[in-house]
């Protein structure tokens, strides 16, 4: 996992919310714990590579993607930093860079040869479970390593990301004079009931 990694909540012209997770936890950086809640969205980054998982910046010019920080003002000067066309608009970033009104998104580099994967999509937590609405089809790989016959491995992928909803509806009432013990359905299944074994 490459560190420095996060992903933010997302809010109405804000994609770097206050509630982040990162994905590697180090010594020089962590977050504020947040509590996941309902409605709400982010954008989750997860970015892996073959080398060292710390990539580093070469050449700040080799960027070209800028996110404008909209809570900054600033009445710009020079014409060229109001510019649509690439050539002058390159001539007008240090003064948007200088004003904070442009926060750029660098090229990293890992080693030579190093391999790196980074995969973006937006998750909505709804009330009945989490929706990926964001997503592209993944390339296709040849994998090197294979999944063992591993039971354990194989129940936890075939998990969905979905959860099912719990059907409501009316309680089902008794016959007449059927008594039922409400404490024995509170209590939770002992290790020998799951096993398939019935005791009395």
């Amino acid at each position: 996992m490459v560190e420095g990694v996060h992903s933010h909540q997302l809010k109405q012209f804000v994609i770097d919310g206050n509630k982040v997770i990162l994905s590697v936890t180090t010594s020089e950086t962590k977050v504020d714990d947040a509590e996941f809640e309902e409605n709400e969205v982010y954008a989750i980054d997860i970015v892996t590579s073959t080398g060292e998982g710390k990539p580093k910046l070469l050449d700040e010019r080799q960027t070209t993607i800028y996110k404008r920080a909209v809570d900054k003002n600033y009445h710009l000067k020079m014409k060229s930093s109001r510019a649509l066309e690439e050539k002058r608009a390159q001539l007008g970033l240090v003064e948007c860079m200088n004003h904070d009104l442009l926060q750029p998104y660098p090229v990293l580099h890992e080693k030579p040869g190093d391999l790196v994967a980074h995969i973006k999509f937006t998750v909505l937590l709804m009330p009945n479970g989490s929706d990926r609405i964001t997503s592209h089809a993944l390339q296709e790989l040849q994998p090197t390593k294979a999944i063992d016959d591993d039971p354990e491995i194989k129940a936890w992928l075939a998990l969905g990301t979905k959860t099912k909803k719990k059907g409501g509806g009316k309680k089902k009432k008794g016959k007449k004079g059927d008594v039922r013990d409400e404490s024995a359905e509170a209590e939770p299944m002992d290790s020998a009931a799951s096993n398939g074994t019935v005791q009395e």
